[in-house]
């Protein structure tokens, strides 16, 4: 009998999952946009300093690393960090104090800290206001 009952808890599970709202693309870039409102891109850069990055806020394919009002990279991710579209938290281990193209961000849940996607860093496009 127990083996019967697995599969359908399993399947089960799977389509209550599907029912679930999911979160779209649009209304991620949509955030972006206000994010960069205003301001204007410049030259794609290899890495950035973590010192110049007051917060981060992470979407699905793209990663928008804050420093201040007037300054903001945007990284678009290689690989897709799911995780980020759910609130939690990235990780990148680096030793030179730098954000590099080609790093490794992993997404941790808030809670429990289980790992929950990664990707890669792409090149990062600061924005910044026009004086």
């Amino acid at each position: 009998m127990i083996r019967f009952a697995l599969p359908v808890l399993i399947l089960g599970a799977c389509g209550a999952n599907a029912a679930l709202p999911q979160k779209t693309s649009n209304n991620d870039d949509a955030k972006i946009a206000r994010t960069l409102a205003g301001l204007t891109p410049g030259k794609p850069q290899e890495c950035i300093d973590q010192s110049r990055v007051g917060e981060t806020r992470g979407y699905r394919d793209t990663i928008l690393y804050v420093g201040g009002k007037t300054k903001v990279w945007r990284n678009d991710t290689v690989g897709s960090c799911t995780g980020l579209s759910y609130g939690d938290l990235p990780v990148v281990r680096s030793m030179s104090g730098r954000l590099c193209r080609g790093d490794i961000v992993q997404t941790r849940a808030r809670i429990g800290g289980m790992m929950t996607s990664s990707c890669a860093l792409g090149q990062f496009v600061p924005y910044t206001k026009a004086k």
